[in-house]
């Protein structure tokens, strides 16, 4: 396989298929993979799984991330990009730091919860030991995805 085989549709489609799962399970919609870059091959999986596990961070990249390190049987996943459907918070993106991840990909903003927007630039902070890319790779039905599960919580009466 060549330098970098990873093929960002397919990734994020995985991620994708996963944050539709996770809807099914009225959770909300979130898919994360991780995916070795020199082989393009899924190491990782995972999707939101707060309500169902009663878990404060049981959120898909954090899933995915485990997922990645007991089937690599490390928790350094270098030559690996966390590729997820929005855009992570500040406690998943220092997750992806703490795995010595290469490159995280996402695709929807999260203006209100996500590290990026809300100025967390852990991933190119100087003063850490490890640093990584950060790529947006928009899909609209990552957004699609999210924007149709909220519009039926709101509809719902309680």
């Amino acid at each position: 396989m060549s330098e970098n085989a990873l093929d960002l549709q397919a990734a994020m489609e995985s991620a994708l298929d996963l944050a539709r799962e996770a809807a099914l399970l009225d959770e909300v919609p979130v898919g994360a993979v991780v995916v070795e870059l020199k082989t393009g091959r899924i190491v990782g999986r995972g999707m939101n799984r707060r309500e169902t596990r009663h878990d404060p961070v049981g959120h898909a990249e954090i899933e995915a991330l485990q997922d990645a390190a007991r089937n690599l049987q490390s928790w350094r996943l270098v030559d690996c990009a966390l590729v997820v459907t929005l855009e992570p918070c500040p406690m998943c993106l220092a997750a992806a730091q703490q795995a010595r991840i290469d490159r995280l990909i996402y695709s929807a903003e999260d203006p209100k919860g996500g590290a990026l927007s809300l100025g967390y630039l852990l991933h190119e902070d100087a003063r850490t030991n490890h640093r990584f890319s950060v790529q947006r790779f928009e899909v609209t039905e990552c957004s699609d995805v999210l924007r149709e599960f909220f519009r039926k919580k709101r509809q719902k009466p309680l």
